[in-house]
């Protein structure tokens, strides 16, 4: 009976130990080279609406509700989803600043987990003549204990659905 009760003390306690020590603040980023022009693949970004079309979440649940509210492309523009698929769940983004041709920058907040929101931005380069490179950075903070889950974020959140969404981008733009 003791063993069983120090097993689950030292399972219990390591994680919240470790989690203690932890940062709370994470930053996720991913990139990928779309060739096409830097100014036609921006102007396919900006719209959230077209990220149905590309994005894991957005092909996830053909039948999700979604719902928005300003004009599409522009700051203050908001577009809120909800699923019963575990993968898409129920959140809500906003432009926050756009500079165009070169970043835009939202906030997300996925409603699943506490209001637990992001900041992230898209930022377009230019490689060359026909040939942009994205970058999706993905930043925000976890309280503890559930900061935790940063040890996984990274590969979840960033091999899991930022890289394959952009690869999903990449070959809807260069169709």
């Amino acid at each position: 009976m003791n063993i069983v009760l120090i097993a689950l003390v030292i399972i219990i306690a390591v994680p919240l130990i470790l989690a203690f020590f932890l940062t709370k603040n994470y930053s996720i980023e991913r990139e990928i080279i779309i060739d096409r022009p830097k100014q036609e693949v921006f102007d396919y970004i900006k719209y959230l609406k077209n990220q149905e079309k590309w994005s894991v979440w957005g092909t996830t649940d053909p039948t999700m509700k979604t719902a928005c509210s300003g004009t599409d492309g522009a700051v203050g523009f908001a577009y809120s989803w909800e699923s019963n698929n575990k993968k898409v769940g129920k959140g809500k983004q906003e432009i926050t600043k756009i500079i165009d041709g070169e970043r835009i920058e939202y906030t997300e907040w996925d409603l699943r987990y506490a209001n637990l929101h992001t900041q992230s931005c898209w930022i377009t380069e230019v490689v060359s003549e026909n040939a942009t490179r994205i970058k999706w950075i993905y930043t925000g903070r976890v309280n503890y204990p559930l900061n935790l889950m940063i040890l996984f974020f990274e590969k979840l959140m960033g091999d899991g659905s930022l890289y394959p969404s952009l690869e999903s981008l990449k070959a809807k733009i260069e169709l």
